[in-house]
């Protein structure tokens, strides 16, 4: 099924990300300061962004960061700025959150610039260009990230060029597994959990997320052969050689950990494909939850 929405979208993120640098001149007086407390927000791919950036920006030293998914935020815990991350801006629990602020000091990334989350946000960035077709969220979340990345003053060519090396990469020894378990690390937890994600919407494949050192903690026992674990970014010393042990597939690319995540999602898709699935329309699932009576 070549030419699908998600297929074309997938393909683009190496560029988007540095279209999505190129503009920090224009919006960094917008995003978080240093030394502010941050919390960010989401739901879905969304708040595994969410999670990713906030361990890279308490990693960088810029400010106590802490990731929510929007439902959950904890009422009157104060924050110097609150920032929501919705592809649509349409998703009510990230509306509900933006309203229940009040005044306090907000910033929404969205693709979307006339939308009810963007006119209750404080400030607005708007990534239209890295909007999506697809229920399949693949370029928005990446190209968030890849902006918030540059913020913190990380090499964003030199990333994208991990994300062309990943759309080069065979998948076809990895789809016959029978299940997959992704790994990450720091920054690179949330990511693993946006890779399963990816995994059971596109595919409705069995893929479980694991934080890598955590995996050994009970997971670990469902490995065995013909089933994958898949770390993104910094492997564990030893886990390696564990999962070879134990008769499944261990699966990790040198590249970073956003591309990484590139390799995930052509997995998800092609896996999709190959078991006669439209990755383009998902079983059950549609571009931005918006609950009844909201």
């Amino acid at each position: 099924m070549p030419g699908t929405f998600v297929d074309v979208e997938i393909a683009s993120q190496p560029d988007l990300w540095e279209h999505a640098s190129s503009l920090l001149p224009e919006v960094e007086s917008r995003l978080p300061r240093d030394g502010e407390r941050v919390a960010v927000v989401g739901c879905g791919t969304s708040w595994f962004v969410a999670q990713s950036y906030a361990a890279l920006r308490e990693a960088r030293g810029a400010g106590v960061t802490d990731a929510f998914v929007a439902s959950e935020f904890p009422a009157g815990r104060d924050y110097d700025r609150v920032v929501a991350l919705s592809r649509s801006g349409t998703t009510t629990e990230v509306i509900d959150l933006l309203r229940a602020l009040g005044g306090a000091p907000s910033l929404l990334i969205t693709g979307v610039e006339d939308s009810p989350a963007a006119a209750l946000a404080g400030e607005t960035i708007v990534l239209a260009f890295a909007d999506e077709q697809s229920v399949v969220q693949t370029r928005f979340a990446t190209t968030t990230l890849a902006l918030l990345r540059a913020h913190l003053g990380e090499d964003i060519a030199a990333v994208a060029e991990h994300g062309r090396r990943a759309l080069e990469i065979d998948l076809s020894t990895l789809l016959t597994a029978e299940q997959v378990t992704f790994l990450g690390r720091g920054w690179s937890v949330g990511l693993a959990s946006e890779a399963a994600l990816k995994t059971r919407e596109a595919a409705r494949f069995w893929a479980e997320a694991y934080p890598a050192m955590d995996y050994r903690h009970g997971p670990f026992a469902i490995a065995e052969p013909g089933r994958l674990v898949w770390a993104l970014g910094e492997v564990p010393e030893g886990l390696a050689e564990e999962v070879a042990g134990a008769g499944a597939d261990f699966v990790h690319h040198e590249l970073d950990a956003m591309a990484a995540l590139v390799v995930a999602q052509r997995f998800a898709v092609a896996l999709a494909q190959d078991r006669g699935l439209d990755p383009d329309h998902p079983r059950s699932l549609t571009r931005s939850v918006v609950l009844s009576g909201d």
